[in-house]
């Protein structure tokens, strides 16, 4: 897991990451707080919007799989900047250890769901006609725990990601020290 936070000299000689690495960032930053929005409305109503929302929720979500093993794949073979060496320990330690927890939980949460719709035995529909082969046996049991875990971790996940728009913030707007440029782009 240490690769994740490593630095790789490709980006470091920019200080920033590559233009994909940013890509894939911002595509999976707009899907994930779209899931998280959509995951919300489907458990709030019992109306035709049900339906509508679950059928986006799930080819999202396996969407969002497929992007994450790609970011992982990327981030692996290109690294990551450096962080300031100004930057405090314990603070770089928060850094380091908050995005192997985001990456646990962008991979961790789609499987679940997948899982759960599994364990339920209802199937993980990408669209008209093509169904995604159950990942767990039917288990009313399973799809009861596996749901308590995707509605928990998704209340962790939207926690995270309030936390790194803070630090994300804090970089740019106190420290001004060019750790928000290097995914956003721009001067640092």
């Amino acid at each position: 897991m240490s690769a994740i936070a490593e630095p790789n000299a490709v980006s470091v000689a920019t200080g920033r990451f590559t233009p994909l690495q940013r890509l894939l960032h911002w595509l999976m930053a707009i899907g994930i707080l779209s899931m998280l929005f959509i995951g919300v409305g489907m458990v709030s109503t019992v109306s035709q919007a049900h339906l509508t929302l679950v059928s986006i929720h799930k080819p999202l979500g396996i969407a969002l799989l497929l992007l994450v093993i790609l970011r992982v794949g990327v981030r692996l073979s290109r690294g990551a900047p450096a962080l300031p060496a100004d930057l405090p320990e314990p603070m770089k330690l928060a850094a380091r250890l908050s995005h192997v927890v985001l990456y646990a939980l962008m991979i961790a949460m789609p499987l679940i769901g997948w899982a759960m719709l599994s364990a339920a035995d209802y199937p993980v529909t990408l669209w008209s006609g093509f169904n995604l082969p159950p990942i767990v046996s039917p288990s009313r049991e399973l799809h009861a725990a596996l749901w308590n875990a995707h509605r928990t971790l998704a209340f962790v996940l939207f926690a995270l990601v309030l936390l790194h728009l803070a630090a994300a913030l804090f970089h740019a707007l106190v420290r001004r020290d060019g750790v928000f440029q290097q995914m956003a782009g721009g001067r640092s």
